[in-house]
Formats: structure tokens, sequence, C-alpha cells
């Protein structure tokens, strides 16, 4: 049997973010979800042929993206649909891990997953390869001496989710 692919688009503080899923019979809401891609984005998703324009299949996901947005969720109870080598994996199960509101660096993320500290490099392109930006946080990891590096949606969207997560590296006032 052939997974059925979805896509709708979600307004948010972002700009219009594109959701891309598969019809799960498992998933909560009844889709797991295959990537959020926000406008720009560095190898972001793009609606392909084939694949169908369902909003009513993200309505779970929606509601839980806009609460995160709305400030009232921290966390995310949302089936993925499973990607990467498992490098990847390992590094992506390891942003899952870093709370809410605080950062992390490259560095201690390949730590956490028990690469040694040459792996930094491959970390980061895991991680700029995450295909689910937002609610696989790679917005919270930083650099190693704390600043905002690398993120595939953009450094100013970057710096946005931290702030309203209230991340200490992003205190002072926004930049333009």
């Amino acid at each position: 049997m052939t997974a059925t692919t979805v896509h709708t688009t979600l307004d948010s503080p972002l700009g219009e973010v594109l959701l891309v899923g598969e019809r799960s019979a498992t998933a909560p809401g009844g889709t797991a979800l295959a990537s959020l891609s926000v406008p720009d984005q560095k190898g972001g998703a793009t609606v392909q042929p084939g694949w169908t324009h369902d909003p009513a299949a993200f309505t779970e996901i929606a509601a839980q993206l806009t609460a995160y947005f709305d400030g009232r969720r921290t966390r995310f109870d949302i089936a993925y649909v499973p990607a990467g080598s498992p490098f990847q994996q390992r590094v992506w199960q390891a942003l899952e891990a870093i709370p809410y509101g605080e950062t992390f660096t490259y560095g201690d993320i390949a730590a956490r997953i028990g690469a040694p500290r040459a792996a930094v490099r491959a970390v980061g392109t895991a991680i700029g390869r995450n295909p689910l930006l937002v609610v696989r946080p790679c917005h919270r990891v930083i650099g190693a001496n704390g600043t905002l590096t690398g993120y595939a949606g953009g450094l100013h969207r970057k710096e946005q989710l931290l702030r309203l997560e209230g991340a200490a590296c992003v205190a002072g006032p926004l930049t333009a």
C-alpha cells in the first residue's frame, strides 16, 4: 500500500508554513508529519504533483503549532514520518531532548550522541537537514560562543523562536 502524501499551509508568526505529511492510522489526528517548512527555507519542501491538499488532515498538528506560537504549549505530541540516516536520527532525537527555552551548542549535541568532538561539523550538517523545523527544535542549537548560527529558516526566525521561548541568549531588543 502506498502512503498518501497530504499538505496544507498554516499562517504563523514565521510566515505561511508548509505542512507535509502522510495519512496514518496510528498518528494523533490521523496524519504523521513529514515536513514543516517556512518561506524561503534553505532545502525546504515544495508541493509536488500527486500530493493532496487537505487542511483537515492537519487539524491536530495545526492546533499544537498555534498553541506553541501563542505561548500555551512547550512540547509537541506529533507523530513523524520516519526519515534520515541513523546518524541524523540520533542527532534529531538529541534535538527533541532540548528543553523549551534552553539552548545547547553543536558540541553539546555531539557529546549527547556519543560522537567525538571532531564530529561537530557532521552534527551541524545533520541539524541543517532537519525537515521538521519548530517541532524538532533545531532553533535551540547555538554556536559555541553563544551566537545564533546556522538555521535553514533564517537567523531572524531562529531569534524569533528563541525569544518566544524566553531563551536567555536573546534577551536584548530584537534586531531589524
